[in-house]
């Protein structure tokens, strides 16, 4: 197969270069993700498509090549849809409250799978935090499983769910730059699309981008601007809140603008141990969870049908996660 015709139509720069078709753009993908393109032409294809940037279409067709070679888990028994959290950017400045948000759902009976890496390229990862709490990650599929269906919980390494997507996430140690592969991760559902998917955006175009996706697939997601790229709602002051369900979009929560009265008590270190032990205490009641992330919470519980509509999930992340957030 020869690459040549495709870094021709993206490689003329971010002005000249044509967008590739779904069906074109699946082709290409498949290739990279099945390690079939040879060095030189993958290092050239993946600097066009920065330069370029990615077409709502190019995505498309990436994310088909993905669910083809996705393996895929069996939805829980229960009322409940799992919900899908993507962490892929752990803790530089802040502590990565990710893990928090996992255990919560799983304390309301709700399945969570957290799919990430396992490397930190010097940041806090979820699955250091993890580790801290005697959360191992799943090596096979069989044992994500099994911990969906009995623990309610897993982690599963993206190089377990996908070797081929996470041989393009590993380029970017390589090559110095991002590629479209830690885009397209935060939009993998290993369910089948029957489940709820986090989805945290960085910026506001990419926040666009994720939108027109999920709809364009009628996905259910959560989509918010992550912290720090991490699925969980910034707990000094909360992002907007959107569910996407059917094709729709509704606005949960707005975003907070206005000036903070106080503080959240979070914790002093975003190390790996001091997040662990604060989340813990959390967990414990023994300190209030912080209202963003009782919000998000109550999004997550209403997306997976936990809750029959948004009010009463409110009640019941008042109630039972000891949070002042809907006083």
């Amino acid at each position: 197969m020869s690459f040549a015709h495709y870094i021709k139509e993206l490689g003329r720069g971010a002005q000249g270069a044509r967008d590739l078709a779904r069906d074109e753009a699946s082709v290409l993908y498949g290739a990279m993700l099945d390690q079939s393109v040879p060095e030189l032409e993958l290092g050239a294809i993946i600097v066009a498509l920065r330069v370029k940037g990615e077409a709502v279409d190019e995505m498309q067709g990436f994310l088909d090549a993905i669910d083809s070679r996705t393996e895929k888990l069996r939805l829980p028994p229960g009322r409940a849809r799992p919900v899908v959290l993507p962490t892929y950017n752990g803790a530089r400045k802040e502590a990565n409250l990710t893990p928090l948000l996992a255990l919560l759902l799983q304390r309301f009976g709700v399945p969570v799978l957290v799919h990430g890496l396992l490397e930190g390229y010097g940041r806090v990862t979820t699955g250091q935090i993890f580790r801290e709490l005697g959360i191992l990650p799943a090596t096979t599929p069989i044992q994500a499983q099994q911990a969906i269906d009995q623990e309610h919980l897993a982690f599963v390494p993206v190089s377990v769910l996908h070797p081929g997507l996470h041989q393009l996430l590993s380029l970017r140690s390589r090559m110095g730059i991002r590629n479209s592969a830690h885009s397209l991760v935060k939009l993998l559902n290993p369910f089948a699309g029957e489940a709820v998917l986090v989805a945290p955006a960085t910026h506001p175009d990419f926040i666009e981008l994720m939108r027109t996706l999920l709809a364009e697939r009628d996905s259910c997601g959560l989509l918010l601007r992550g912290t720090e790229g991490e699925p969980y709602a910034n707990p000094k002051r909360r992002p907007r809140l959107e569910m996407l369900r059917f094709g729709e979009s509704t606005v949960l929560f707005e975003a907070e603008h206005e000036s903070l009265r106080a503080l959240p008590h979070l914790p002093e270190s975003a190390d790996a141990a001091s997040t662990a032990e604060w989340t813990r205490r959390v967990l414990d009641k023994q300190i209030p969870l912080p209202s963003p992330l009782a919000n998000q919470l109550a999004c997550c519980l209403y997306a997976s049908g936990h809750a029959a509509d948004l009010h009463q999930a409110k009640a019941m992340v008042a109630v039972e996660a000891c949070s002042s957030a809907f006083a």
